[in-house]
């Protein structure tokens, strides 16, 4: 038996069509979400955000926040990012 391959972007599209129909368009987006390697240098954003932090004071922040609330909101504003979109969440 031969089987002849189709080119993997027809078989993307089936794929995507299935689970839209299956799944709804929101779930079909969250679960190839799932797949993606995102972008930016969380390293880098992280090592700007908590400069001069140990991690006791992140914990203390933490446990301070209310949940539910954003934890800016805790006491502390945000370092401004050195990059220049404003910290790669674009």
């Amino acid at each position: 038996m031969t089987v002849k391959n189709k080119p993997l972007a027809e078989v993307s599209q089936r794929a995507i069509e299935l689970l839209c129909r299956e799944l709804g368009a929101v779930d079909t987006v969250r679960f190839l979400n799932q797949f993606s390697t995102g972008h930016g240098d969380y390293t880098a954003e992280r090592d700007t955000l908590f400069a001069g932090e140990t991690l006791d004071q992140i914990i203390a922040d933490i446990n301070r926040a209310k949940p539910g609330e954003d934890t800016t909101s805790a006491g502390r504003e945000p370092k401004p990012s050195a990059s220049p979109n404003g910290g790669g969440s674009d």
